[in-house]
């Protein structure tokens, strides 16, 4: 590592400040809510599982663009645990298991629209496990972001947008290119006010879910990016797109061109572990938001 042993130990406390006052420093709710919290014995266990780490190691902590706090060490997974604990949920839900993952990644699986203003969607997918994770925000209002993890520092990032203008879709694997690229646009630019332009769909690759015949659409795309500072960045990225309750949902991923060729192995493991499912959630989130986390 490049930082000095000062700011190692720097950062190191403010980590255990961090956790001492309470707030859960590895996934982080988006906005400026909290989102849902976790339960007492289960903070008092991942504090645990973190002071023995750091007694082995110095970590650093840092914000990180977007509202986004982030550690230094393995970020813990949304709804806990590693691939195990994912695939008993899973299979708590009538689902199938997640398949192996690669070696440096960590699962993730979390519902996406906790509140009523929202219909919810049990997400799944896996990501390097130094990327920051960071997950809807719940207020008076309803539920508002999304589930996203990233290195955002390096313009590294794996997105959920849902797309619920498109309505549901009874075969993704079958609509024409201009279908993607529209929904991959309209992923794109809920990142904020910057400009696109160039955007292109590469290729696409019809993947079969493991899950009643669901379809998972593969699409290469890259596009430009004009910043508000007025530069022009050349992106590339992976993206998975399906069609479930009343939507089209798209997991994109995608970095800088120039870090493409180095990334392209993580953006398609992650791209090619997206699942999405949605029945039976009506029937099942409010209990178990109430019960576990709020």
């Amino acid at each position: 590592p490049s930082a000095t042993m000062p700011s190692n130990l720097s950062s190191a406390a403010a980590v255990l400040c961090l956790l001492a006052s309470g707030s859960y420093a590895f996934i982080v709710p988006s906005g400026e809510a909290a989102g849902a919290q976790r339960s007492s014995s289960a903070l008092h266990a991942e504090r645990r599982d973190f002071f023995s780490q750091v007694a082995t190691t110095v970590v650093g902590a840092g914000i990180v663009a977007g509202n986004v706090l982030g550690a230094a060490v393995e970020p813990a997974n949304a709804l806990g645990g590693g691939l195990k604990k994912v695939n008993a949920r899973l299979g708590g839900y009538g689902l199938p298991p997640m398949n192996e993952i690669p070696g440096g990644f960590s699962p993730l699986l979390e519902i996406w629209g906790k509140s009523g203003n929202r219909s919810p969607l049990l997400v799944n997918f896996a990501h390097p496990l130094d990327w920051v994770v960071t997950l809807p925000s719940q207020d008076m209002n309803g539920e508002d972001g999304t589930i996203q993890a990233g290195e955002y520092a390096k313009g590294d990032t794996a997105t959920l947008f849902v797309y619920q203008d498109a309505g549901p879709v009874a075969n993704v694997a079958e609509q024409p290119k201009s279908f993607f690229e529209n929904a991959l646009i309209k992923s794109i630019s809920q990142k904020g006010a910057n400009i696109y332009q160039d955007f292109k769909v590469t290729n696409t690759e019809v993947r079969n879910g493991e899950y009643k015949d669901q379809k998972y659409v593969i699409v290469d795309f890259k596009y430009t990016l004009l910043t508000g500072a007025g530069f022009e960045v050349q992106r590339k990225g992976v993206a998975s797109v399906t069609s479930v309750g009343d939507a089209v949902e798209v997991l994109w991923t995608a970095t800088i061109s120039a870090r493409y060729k180095k990334l392209e192995p993580n953006l398609r493991s992650i791209a090619g572990s997206f699942r999405c499912y949605a029945d039976g959630l009506n029937l099942v989130v409010p209990k178990k938001i109430e019960d576990e986390f709020a």
